[in-house]
């Protein structure tokens, strides 16, 4: 499997592990890493380790009680990767679309955007180092966020 291959593996994990409502492997992830809440924030929208991020996810993401997970779908599409394997480093760039169906609200997208990532090899494996999300539109996101 090529590095390309394996980072883009990365992204989709980090989707599984959301819906699943695993947010330790999410924040696992980024044991290497940082998410930027929004470019060029302050250090309060700066979480770094899976400590950090782990919190992040557990102060905004809402798990149903019954099934454990935020009852979403994460689909990352259009990812372009970009490796530098010599430097072992990479950036990618892909857009996300998150469909959600509760109790209290039928199917529906709920956000759409893009990521921005950059990721570093570590001992021959693939780390996020930094990701940063963009929100381009948003619906109903009240039974997926805690605020």
């Amino acid at each position: 499997m090529d590095d390309a291959r394996r980072i883009e593996n990365l992204l989709y994990t980090y989707a599984d592990r959301i819906d699943r409502g695993d947010l330790d492997g999410v924040a696992a992830l980024f044991a290497h890493g940082r998410i930027h809440g929004q470019e060029g924030g302050g250090p309060e929208t700066v979480f770094e380790g899976a400590d950090r991020v782990r919190a992040l996810y557990g102060a905004t993401v809402r798990l149903d009680p019954a099934s454990g997970t935020p009852q979403t779908k994460h689909l990352t599409t259009n990812a372009i990767i970009e490796v530098d394997a010599d430097a072992g480093t990479a950036t990618s760039s892909s857009n996300y679309l998150v469909t959600q169906a509760t109790a209290e609200l039928p199917l529906q997208i709920i956000v759409t955007g893009r990521y921005r990532d950059t990721f570093h090899r570590i001992d021959g494996t693939w780390w996020f180092e930094s990701r940063t999300m963009y929100v381009d539109q948003t619906g109903d996101l009240s039974q997926h966020l805690l605020w």
